[in-house]
C-alpha cells in the first residue's frame, strides 16, 4: 500500500525552499553593499546568475549525482533521473536524505526543489571573496561546471544513505560540510587562480552602502530558518528545534563578534554585527538539528570568537578575500562540523549520535574530521582545475583596469547616479542625455569688465545642496554669461580616519558638480559668494583670467 501523502510536511518544505531561494538575493545585498560603488550591479548579477545556471544544471544532471540510486562506489549517483525524467509528483517513502526518519512522505518534486535552492546558493558565497575580478561569461561557465562536478558528488557523500560519509557516520544537518566548506575550499582554490587585486593589501576599499548589507543580513537571517528548519523534511519538533538552534547562534554570534570588535578597536560596528551573525548561522548550520539549544549558544558564541580571530588569516598567507568568505564560511563550517562532535545529543534527535561532552566518546568526532578534509579536499582540487580551464578558454579574470569600474565595463551604467541626487540631464527618463555629456547654458554676448577681462569661475558644489535649474538661475542674476555642470569626484580629508577590517583612510571620494562659470571680472565676488552657498562644508572653488572673446561656443 503506498504511503499517504502528508499534507502538512509538504506545506512546509515547500515554504523552506521558498526561504532558501530568498536567501539569494540577501547574499546580493549583503555583498553589494560591502564592495565599492562602481562595482555594485556586478556583485548583485554575479549572485543572481546562479539562480539561472544552477537551477538548469540540477534539474538535468545535478540531481540525479546527487540523489538518484547510488552508483555503487558511494561517490556519485546514478544518470536515471537525468532531466528528471523518471521523478514525478508520487509520494516518496522516504526521499534519499540520510537525516529522514522513514515515515516521511511528500512530493518527490519538493525534495528536489528545496534541494536545488541549496545548490544555487552554494556557489555564490565565493563571489564575496573574489569581489572585483570576475569576467561575467567566465563566471557562469564556471558555475554551471562546478554546481555538477563538485556539489552534487559532495551531496550525494553526506546526504544519501547511499554516500560514503553518510555511511561512514558523518553528520552534516544542512549544510556544514556540503555548502560552507565546500565553498570555502573553493575560495582559496580560485584565489589562487584569479589572483590579488592591485594594490592589496597596501590599498583597500570601504563599502559603498552598509545599509544595504544590513538589508542582505536581515534577509540571510530570515530565509536561514527555512535552511536549517526544512532539512528533516517535516513539520515537527526537531525542525522547532533547529529553528531555534538557529536564531539562539546567530544572536550568540552577533554578541560575541561586537564585544571583541570592540575591545580591539574601540568600536562596536553594523558590519560587524552582521559578520557576527552570519558566523553564527554558518557556525550552527552543520548541528542545527542535532543539539539543544543550550548547545546552540554556545556553538554560537564559538563562532564569533573563531571567526573573527580567523580574519587575520588572509594577510598571514597573503591571499586576497575582499569580504571575508575564508573566515565566515569556510572557518564557521568546518568549526561547526567539528563542534557537532562535541555537542551532539540523541536526546535532540534520535537519528544523530551523542557527542565527547555527552557520552559518545571520540567516535562521531573522529569521522567528522575525516569528512571535513575529504570535502575540503575533493573541493579545493577539482575547483582548482575548473577555475584554471576556464581562465585558459574563456576568461575569468577581468583585465587590472577594469577592476574598480565593473558596472561601467560588463553592464554598461552604474547603480548610483549622481544625476538622480543633483538633477542633472541623464537622471532618467526616456529623453534623458547621457550622464557624462555636460549640461550648459544657451551662449550670449559677453560683457567685459572694466579692463577688458572675462573670468572663468570654477566651483565644485555639493549635489545634496543645489538643483541644476536654480543654480542657474542664480548664476544668471550674477552676472554669468555661461555655465558647464559635470559630475566630479572630491579628495576630502576626513576629520577622523575610517576603519574597516584593517583598511584605514582619512581621504575619501566624494560626489560633487563641477560648475564652470564665464564671467566679468567685476561679478567675480557675486559668483564666488554663489558658490559658498552652495558648497559643502569646505568650499572648493578657484577663479582663472581668461581673454575676452565676442561670444561664447558651445
Amino acid at each position: 500500500m503506498p504511503n499517504v501523502l502528508n499534507g502538512a510536511d509538504t506545506a512546509w518544505v515547500l515554504i523552506c525552499a521558498a526561504l532558501v531561494l530568498f536567501m539569494t538575493p540577501g547574499l546580493a545585498f549583503f555583498y553589494a553593499g560591502q564592495v565599492p560603488s562602481r562595482n555594485t550591479l556586478a556583485m548583485l548579477q554575479q549572485n543572481f546568475i546562479p539562480l539561472g545556471v544552477v537551477s538548469i544544471t540540477w534539474i538535468l544532471l545535478g540531481y540525479t549525482i546527487a540523489f538518484g540510486d547510488d552508483a555503487g562506489t558511494g561517490l556519485v549517483g546514478n544518470l536515471k533521473l537525468f532531466g528528471l525524467m523518471r521523478a514525478g509528483t508520487t509520494p516518496a517513502p522516504a526521499p534519499a536524505f540520510h537525516v529522514v526518519a522513514p515515515g516521511v512522505t511528500i512530493p518527490t518534486l519538493a525534495f528536489v526543489t528545496f534541494q536545488m535552492m541549496f545548490a544555487i546558493i552554494t556557489p555564490a558565497l565565493i563571489t564575496g571573496a573574489t569581489a572585483g575580478r570576475l569576467r561575467l561569461f567566465g563566471w557562469a561557465v564556471f558555475i554551471a561546471v562546478w554546481s555538477v562536478i563538485v556539489y552534487a558528488p559532495i551531496a550525494h557523500w553526506l546526504w544519501h544513505p547511499g554516500g560514503w560519509l553518510a555511511k561512514f557516520g558523518a553528520q552534516d544537518w544542512a549544510g556544514g560540510l556540503v555548502v560552507h566548506t565546500s565553498a570555502g575550499a573553493a575560495v582559496l582554490a580560485m584565489l589562487l587562480v584569479v589572483g590579488r587585486r592591485r594594490n592589496w593589501p597596501r590599498v583597500g576599499t570601504l563599502p559603498n552602502s552598509l545599509p544595504l548589507t544590513i538589508v542582505g543580513a536581515g534577509i540571510l537571517w530570515f530565509g536561514w530558518f527555512g535552511f536549517n528548519a526544512g532539512d528533516g523534511l517535516r513539520a515537527d519538533g526537531i525542525a522547532a528545534q533547529a529553528l531555534l538552534n538557529t536564531h539562539v547562534a546567530a544572536a550568540a554570534g552577533l554578541v560575541v563578534w561586537l564585544i571583541l570588535e570592540r575591545l580591539r578597536s574601540g568600536h562596536a560596528t553594523v558590519l560587524g554585527g552582521a559578520s557576527g551573525a552570519v558566523a553564527g548561522l554558518a557556525t550552527v548550520t552543520p548541528c542545527a538539528g542535532f543539539v539543544s539549544t543550550l548547545s546552540a549558544l554556545a556553538i554560537g558564541a564559538i563562532a564569533g570568537l573563531v571567526c573573527y580571530l580567523a580574519l587575520r588569516v588572509k594577510y598571514f598567507f597573503r591571499f586576497d578575500d575582499a569580504l571575508d568568505v575564508v573566515a565566515v564560511h569556510f572557518v564557521g563550517g568546518m568549526t561547526g562540523t567539528l563542534l557537532l562532535g562535541f555537542f551532539g545529543q540523541r536526546s535532540a534527535n534520535s537519528l544523530g549520535a551523542n557527542g565527547l561532552f555527552f557520552g559518545g566518546g571520540g567516535g562521531l568526532l573522529g569521522r567528522q574530521v575525516v569528512a571535513v578534509l575529504a570535502v575540503a579536499a575533493f573541493s579545493f582540487c577539482l575547483t582548482w582545475v575548473i577555475a584554471f580551464a576556464v581562465e585558459k578558454t574563456v576568461g575569468l579574470r577581468v583585465a587590472p583596469a577594469d577592476e574598480g569600474r565593473l558596472d561601467r565595463v560588463q553592464q554598461a551604467i552604474e547603480a548610483y547616479h549622481l544625476d538622480a541626487i543633483s538633477g542633472l540631464p541623464g537622471s532618467g527618463g526616456p529623453e534623458a542625455k547621457p550622464a557624462a555629456a555636460p549640461t550648459r547654458a544657451a551662449p550670449r554676448p559677453v560683457a567685459a569688465g572694466p579692463d577688458g577681462t572675462t573670468s572663468l569661475v570654477t566651483g565644485l558644489l555639493d549635489p545634496e545642496r543645489v538643483h541644476t535649474d536654480e543654480l542657474e538661475d542664480a548664476l544668471a542674476h550674477a552676472g554669468a554669461t555661461s555655465v558647464v555642470v559635470t559630475e566630479a569626484h572630491a579628495a576630502v580629508e576626513t576629520p577622523q580616519a575610517q576603519t574597516v577590517r584593517g583598511y584605514r583612510r582619512n581621504l575619501e571620494l566624494v560626489s560633487r558638480l563641477r560648475v564652470e562659470v564665464l564671467v566679468p571680472e567685476r561679478n567675480v565676488g557675486a559668483v564666488l559668494h554663489l558658490f559658498d552657498r552652495f558648497s559643502a562644508e569646505h568650499p572648493e572653488g578657484f577663479v582663472q583670467v581668461v581673454t575676452p572673446s565676442a561670444s561664447v561656443e558651445r
